[in-house]
This record gives structure tokens, sequence and C-alpha cells, in this order.
């Protein structure tokens, strides 16, 4: 499974370390911020627009507490990421929401924590099915 990843100054060292979990267990990692954007509006921004422009299934964003990514990142028609801080939210955005990106902040969860979100995020498919009725409704809003 390809996962694209992506983080600012505050969020570059956990990024790290879940970029280094993520390859050891086999996954293809695309990290756009090999060097840590300035701010999370960079950041989430370029994992959002590989994801709506190149069909990626997953992907994770990093910054020092999260939300600020997750709202940048919604602010983009299409995209649905969560702010995430422990492992049921991950498994349920994904499997009710639909959720393209989770975003987790350094300053909330440590590499441990975040390790375990993320691989209960990517194992978790989206249900669709009566999910899919607020995500429709969520794409007509403009």
């Amino acid at each position: 499974m390809k996962v694209v990843i992506s983080s600012d100054k505050d969020g570059f060292n956990l990024k790290e370390s879940v970029k280094d979990y993520l390859q050891k267990h086999d996954y293809e990692v695309l990290d756009v911020t090999p060097e840590p954007a300035e701010d999370f509006v960079e950041s989430s921004l370029k994992v959002t627009h590989e994801v709506l422009d190149n069909g990626i299934k997953k992907a994770v964003m990093f910054d020092r507490y999260g939300v600020g990514s997750a709202m940048a990142s919604n602010k983009v028609k299409g995209m649905v990421t969560a702010d995430v801080n422990e492992e049921r939210t991950a498994h349920m955005t994904a499997m009710h929401n639909g959720a393209k990106a989770i975003a987790l902040g350094s300053g909330v969860v440590g590499p441990d924590l975040a390790n375990t979100i993320v691989q209960r995020y990517l194992d978790t498919e989206y249900a669709a099915g009566r999910h899919q009725v607020r995500l429709d409704m969520l794409e007509k809003m403009i």
C-alpha cells in the first residue's frame, strides 16, 4: 500500500519516526516533505493534492497538534482529513467517514502511540453503504 506523508517543522521528528515504522513494515512511503515545511498549511496541502490528484487512498499529516493540518486539508473540496490522537478514532474515521488522511500532533502523541494509530488507520477499510450518504452531503457543500 502506498501512503503519502508530510509535516511542518513541529511534526517533522514524529513524521520521520512513523516513516521508519512504515518502511520497516513494507509500505510504499511517499514523503512530500523530506525537509520540513515552514507551516502546517503548506505541508497539509502537499498531501491533500497528492491524494486528490493521484488517487492515493491513505495519507498521514504531522504538525504540533494535528488540528491545523486537518483544518487546512479539509478546506479543499473532496478531501476528508481527521485529527486523530487515539486508535479507536483512527479506526472509525477510516471505516465510517472514509478519511483519506489523518493528522497527528507531535505535542499530543509520542512515537509508539503514533505507530499504533497509523497502523489501525491503514488496516481499516471504508465501509461505504449507509455512511456514503454523509460523504455525499459533505461533497455538495460549498
